[in-house]
């Protein structure tokens, strides 16, 4: 295949087993991702185990890619079903490790309040649902709702990158770097970084054993993009946090700014999230998604990644082969000078 933009596809019950492994490095991916963030360890073990045997049956080289969780903050359990969160009402968020509910969502963060103000942007999932705190009242924050939605499970909580205390790496990400590194993936990804010696941590830890990806999706991150750059292997344009952490509108001009700080330093950059989303259940992408993935190719970008579409989707592989062409498309036009 002729193709220079690389195509990463993320692992996930869709994609489990031997054989379905082998029909998805067919369809032309180059590096499979394993998202730590969702399932045991040994899990993930064993589909590294597998990618190692579907690539040597078909004689495909295939980088592996190991994602830190980073530091993750969920709310308390919603009802099964879910609660509906409506817009313009008021929620208390309270520390703890208590039931969320419609009236209360309980954060297990021992220095949410401290760490809150009024005017603070508070989100629960990818962001869908968002409020604004008004008020701090003894053990609770008072918000008002401004985006609306149905809460299920346990949602992760965002709060701004510039008041949230927790540290990156965690404990828990520097011994599954040890671990994933020990087992002989290319790349591990570090999530949340904010400045280059976060990447510096896990570097002390991984050592040559693996190549570090420093995922942007901070705005502190974007405020010391030349040191993240410079302390790593390679970048992830990670667009789903970033437009959480960062205003929507600014997204599209952020990724455009990172990617050409890297293609200038000549460090390799992944772009991703939500790139063919719609094909977690559909045939095939919207316009909006194909243009999307070939504006990305013609900034620059090294490689387009995958997420929900082959974790979850209904044909993984017919996504591959999708982003394949449409990359491969792109090319034909792209300016690279």
């Amino acid at each position: 295949m002729s193709r220079r933009t690389k195509v990463v596809a993320t692992l996930g019950p869709a994609v489990d087993g031997v054989d379905r492994l082998r029909e998805v490095l067919a369809a032309g991916t180059d590096v499979v991702r394993l998202n730590l963030s969702h399932g045991e360890i040994d899990d993930h073990l064993r589909r590294l185990a597998d990618v190692r045997e579907a690539a040597e049956q078909l004689g495909a080289p295939t980088a592996v890619l190991a994602d830190l969780p980073g530091p993750k903050i969920r709310a308390g359990a919603f009802p099964d079903g879910g609660v509906g969160l409506d817009g313009g009402r008021h929620v208390e968020l309270r520390p703890g490790n208590g039931a969320s509910d419609d009236e209360v969502v309980h954060v297990p963060y021992d220095t949410l309040l401290e760490d809150l103000r009024v005017g603070s942007r508070v989100q629960l999932g990818d962001g869908a649902i968002s409020m604004t705190v008004e008020r701090l009242d003894g053990d609770r924050a008072v918000a008002r709702i401004d985006t609306g939605g149905q809460a299920f499970g346990q949602p992760g909580v965002h709060l701004s990158s510039e008041t949230l205390r927790l540290t990156t790496p965690t404990e828990e990400d520097l011994a599954l770097a040890e671990r994933m590194a020990a087992a002989g993936v290319e790349f591990v990804a570090v999530s949340f970084v904010r400045q280059g010696d976060d990447v510096a941590r896990v570097r002390q830890v991984v050592g040559t054993r693996a190549q570090l990806v420093a995922k942007i999706e901070t705005q502190q991150a974007v405020d010391h993009l030349d040191d993240v750059v410079a302390a790593s292997d390679a970048v992830m344009v990670a667009r789903g946090d970033l437009g959480i952490d960062c205003p929507i509108e600014d997204v599209p001009h952020l990724q455009k700014r990172i990617v050409r700080h890297c293609v200038a330093v000549g460090v390799p950059v992944i772009t991703a999230t939500q790139m063919l989303e719609s094909m977690i259940d559909a045939p095939s992408p919207t316009r909006a998604e194909v243009s999307d993935v070939a504006n990305a190719v013609f900034d620059g970008t090294d490689a387009v990644m995958l997420s929900g579409e082959t974790a979850i989707g209904h044909d993984p592989a017919n996504v591959v082969r999708t982003m394949s062409v449409i990359a491969e498309r792109a090319e034909s036009e792209a300016s690279y000078r």
